[in-house]
């Protein structure tokens, strides 16, 4: 290992005992110091609370005012969050797995900040890693945040900055530090029941807390049950067809009926043909020799199949929490803590019933279904010839809708212990604090599957009748007789039930000092300082039917990893001068942690700031500071699996009959006949981790100020008014990615260059085959805006109390560049892959008080986006056909609340609510996945919400 990663542990340990020398010989001292706190963003203890670096914080009134029963939904409203995982992503069964191993997180609720994604974000509780989601499909390397009950909350600080040298890893764009409920005294008792405006999605729970506390002692429970049902996509018209405005055109080609493509070895004629099961009368088309008159028709879009109705616009589940904290002073100055969680999770996905793709145009990478014999002696083959993958056959799809819907049910559980000391002591004629802690967290997860197929057993059951006899349980399969022909007997031998599992490990110490080093003219030299070990456990044990390439479903192996990680970090606090002519004060931050991994070796990183106190209402304050993520267990160990994505091949002719996108030529040497039309929209990409892969490396920078004038001070129109500004940029190198699927296809055509075509072949039809997208350290990330946030509190007056607050983020640059420069799809102002970078988001919220009354309004608004529309480009609902893209108007949503206060017992807060109060619809997104619209983005399709909330206090 390189010495030069290895000095700088040298240098950190030395200034850590170099702090901790005048312990030796320091006497004790009684004297209990509670004036300084620690907040997130620094380790130092200090007075002040407003640091160099942009916090938000959220309380719990805050928290109360959205209405919303999870923190991962509370944290996705915020102007600077970007696209994340939330209960309106129907994804099992959809989405398949993505690169990064960590699974479709199916249920979960994360938080992404500056747009850098979820697992670029670390999530504390109480300045304390959280562990790992594990989604019963991976390891995954992002925090679900329902796995924490909303009820144990005190309140949130939020920080959108670099934060690596104080945390360590994952914090490149920013942190969140939740804090738990502490010094409670008494019972509160909160019941809240909700539902939409179309009397679905029901939510209600109930919260319990107690504490109390004497002279040396305080002790905190809490117990949180929360449960949301469904809204099916059925129940809503923007999301009852896969592409909103285009009918059946983008359906599924697997279909009730059966559809078979093959070449008759009798006539030599291409046929693509339907059973006219459920048709009135039989329906005729000369084109490619398809000429039927007898019990079939040639397929037609009319014919697709819309699984859109089976999906779900809001995925139900149910929350139980327990929580536990108890702090003892052992001494004036010494506490000792002890805190346990147990959280259950249990939720629901729906997608369309299983399709069975057979041949080269199905695409599904799965050999037993894509080199398929279906035998000429099945009983119900009507053809009289075997039906031969890559020989005469090129597609066989039919959808087993006697099986009924896919379901995905998770259950996932959280348990968590943490113990430690806190304390402070005088030395020196100084105050120093310290505190050690030791953590242990386990998040795992089970999900079973119905509905799926044993693709082994429907080619025995497809193929000699022979040989299926002499199978015991084997019965030969219908595909060929329409929706109904397949019997309880054919299911029983072709239906499994399906469970996988998974789960995330962590484990942690750590030991930290504070206090003042000397005294400079200007004001103590302050210090933390701190050692920290870390490990991890991750594994993914899918189902057998899986392991052995039996399942129908999308494949996967197992995995399983873990590593460790030692660190020592050391933050400085230095003012320059104080009450000078220059200004009020000046202070220097530095901060550096090494940390050492047992996977790639060691990390330094630095950060370095400067607050200015230019006067008492004038702060200037910047950073910039430099971080790394480290690889994932999911990341590294990630076996191969798939996902199955929707991609437009550049070859196809479109489904409106449009010329391809692609050069003729380049087609044509790809193997591509003149005239093919892909016929399944979904192609599967090969994703798994790398063992090879390096740290991303990030740098921060961040400027502004905080202005709160002094006539906006307790003045006759103003109590308080503050500004805040801040300018931040992002970049990160070597990016832990897969290049965009739909951009790589693109590039392979365009370009023919083998850097994107490796790894990508056809069949010999034209159709993609096979898909190799797998994890690298791609090229960089880059993103800058602003935060510019206004709050203005009214004085009090016989008509109450006004507060307002404007919250705004405006992305000035997104830009995301695989390693061979090549420029992926986001950009501020576009949706692409179910996820958008909006170039204005805002957020304006005004409160009102008056005696026992009180109410809110708050309205957030989220600017224009472009996508590209596709094959859709063929229909009106794209709304600019001559380019092709599609534009997702400027949407505002409004949310009002309104409360009483009952003197009775601590009191009784009653509130009333009502969310997106004009019912206003997410713009029709084409390019989106599923249910029409950007899941992560918007609030669901007629999505008025009314709430109702009792807290009583005891």
């Amino acid at each position: 290992m390189n010495y030069l990663h290895h000095r700088p542990l040298a240098v950190a340990v030395a200034l850590c005992v170099t702090a901790l020398a005048p312990l030796g010989a320091a006497a004790q001292s009684a004297t209990t110091d509670l004036d300084r706190v620690e907040v997130t963003g620094t380790r130092i203890k200090r007075a002040e609370v407003e640091g160099q670096v942009p916090v938000q914080t959220l309380n719990r009134a805050d928290i109360e005012r959205t209405g919303l029963t999870s923190i991962g939904e509370v944290l996705q409203q915020l102007t600077g969050s970007g696209s994340a995982l939330n209960a309106k992503f129907n994804s099992s069964g959809n989405f398949g797995f993505p690169p990064d191993g960590s699974g479709v997180g199916a249920g979960s609720a994360q938080v992404d900040l500056r747009h850098l994604g979820a697992k670029r974000v670390l999530v504390l509780v109480d300045g304390i890693r959280w562990v790992n989601e594990s989604s019963a499909s991976g390891v995954g390397s992002a925090t679900d945040l329902n796995t924490i009950p909303l009820a144990i909350v005190e309140r949130i600080e939020v920080l959108e900055d670099g934060a690596s040298s104080l945390y360590g890893s994952d914090a490149i764009a920013g942190v969140v530090n939740i804090i738990t409920r502490r010094d409670f005294d008494g019972g509160q008792v909160t019941m809240n029941y909700g539902q939409y405006g179309k009397g679905d999605g029901t939510q209600k729970g109930v919260d319990l807390a107690w504490g109390k506390s004497g002279d040396r002692y305080s002790l905190f429970l809490g117990a949180s049950w929360t449960k949301q049902d469904p809204v099916y996509a059925k129940d809503r018209e923007q999301s009852r067809f896969p592409i909103p405005g285009t009918g059946l055109a983008f359906g599924s080609g697997g279909i009730p009926q059966g559809r078979f493509a093959f070449v008759d070895p009798n006539t030599g004629a291409e046929q693509d043909i339907v059973p006219n099961t459920g048709v009135s009368s039989p329906r005729y088309d000369g084109s490619a020799g398809c000429n039927r008159t007898d019990d079939y028709h040639c397929f037609t879009s009319a014919d697709r199949f819309n699984f859109a109705e089976y999906n779900m616009v809001l995925t139900p589940s149910e929350r139980k929490g327990l929580f536990g904290q108890f702090r003892f002073d052992i001494t004036d100055n010494v506490q000792w803590y002890v805190k346990a969680l147990g959280n259950r999770r249990e939720s629901t996905n729906q997608a369309g019933p299983e399709p069975l793709f057979f041949g080269p145009d199905g695409a599904t990478g799965n050999p037993l279904a894509d080199n398929i014999v279906v035998s000429a002696l099945n009983p119900y083959n009507p053809f009289g010839f075997d039906l031969v993958s890559s020989g005469n056959m090129s597609l066989i799809g039919r959808r087993p809708v006697e099986g009924g819907a896919r379901v995905f049910e998770q259950q996932v559980d959280t348990t968590y212990f943490a113990t430690g000391l806190v304390g402070n002591f005088q030395a020196a004629d100084r105050s120093w604090y310290w505190d050690v802690n030791g953590m242990y967290s386990k998040n795992k997860a089970e999900q079973t599957n119905y509905g799926s197929y044993n693709i082994y057993n429907v080619n025995m059951a497809l193929g000699d009748p022979a040989v299926c006899a002499a199978t015991p349980g084997c019965v030969p399969l219908n595909i060929f007789g329409g929706a109904g022909s397949i019997t309880p007997d054919m299911l029983r031998w072709i239906q499994p039930v399906v469970r996988d599992r998974s789960q995330n490990e962590l484990s942690l110490f750590t030991a930290n000092l504070s206090s003042d080093l000397f005294t400079l003219p200007a004001g103590p030299v302050s210090f933390a300082t701190g050692l920290e070990h870390r490990k991890y456990k991750g594994s993914y044990q899918p189902d057998p039917l899986t392991v052995i390439g039996h399942y129908n479903g999308v494949p996967s192996q197992p995995t399983s990893g873990s590593y460790d990680v030692n660190e020592a970090y050391l933050e400085l606090s230095v003012p320059i001068f104080a009450d000078s002519a220059l200004g009020k004060k000046l202070d220097l931050s530095l901060a550096g942690r090494y940390s050492d991994y047992s996977t790639f070796g060691g990390e330094f990183t630095p950060k370095y700031g400067l607050r200015w106190q230019v006067t008492d209402d004038f702060v200037l304050r910047t950073t910039y500071a430099e971080g790394f993520r480290a690889p994932s267990i999911g990341e590294l160990y990630g076996s191969a699996a798939r996902a199955d994505l929707q991609l437009f091949d550049p070859c196809s002719v479109g489904l409106g009959g449009t010329p391809p996108r692609g050069s003729a030529a380049n087609c044509a040497s790809l193997g591509v006949p003149t005239g093919f039309q892909q016929a399944n929209s979904q192609i599967s990409v090969t994703t798994g981790g790398n063992r090879e892969l390096e740290p991303e490396r990030s740098r921060s920078f961040s400027a502004g100020f905080v202005w709160s004038p002094w006539f906006g001070n307790d003045a006759s129109w103003s109590e308080r008014f503050d500004v805040e500004v801040t300018f931040y940029r992002h970049n990160i190198d070597g990016a832990i990615q897969a290049i965009n699927a739909q951009t790589q296809l693109d590039l392979c055509v365009d370009t023919l260059d083998p850097i994107y075509c490796d790894g990508i072949t056809r069949a010999s039809t034209g159709a993609v085959s096979s898909f190799n997208n797998r994890l690298t350290n791609l090229g960089s990330i880059k993103t800058d805006g602003w935060d510019v946030d206004l709050f203005w509190t009214l004085p009090q007056s016989s008509i109450g109390q006004f507060k307002l607050g404007w919250k705004n983020t405006f992305v000035g640059r997104y830009e995301a560049t695989g390693a061979a420069g090549q420029r992926q799809p986001q950009k501020p102002g576009v949706e692409v892959a179910d996820s958008s970078i909006p170039e204005w988001t805002s957020n304006a919220s005004i409160g009102w008080t008056l005696d026992n009354w009180s109410a809110n309004w708050t309205v957030r608004h989220i600017s224009e986006l472009t996508e590209d529309c596709g094959d859709a480009v063929a229909f009106p609902v794209c709304s600019n056909q001559a380019a092709g893209t599609n534009t997702l108007s400027a949407t505002t949503f409004h949310d009002m609340q309104v409360g009483y206060k009952i003197d009775w017992m601590k009191g009784l807060q009653l509130t009333a609510g009502l969310n997106n109060v004009f019912d206003k619809d997410p713009p029709i997104c084409l390019s989106c996945s599923l249910n029409g619209y950007d899941a992560s983005t918007y609030d669901i399709p007629r999505g008025r919400y009314w709430y109702l909330r009792a807290d009583l206090r005891f």
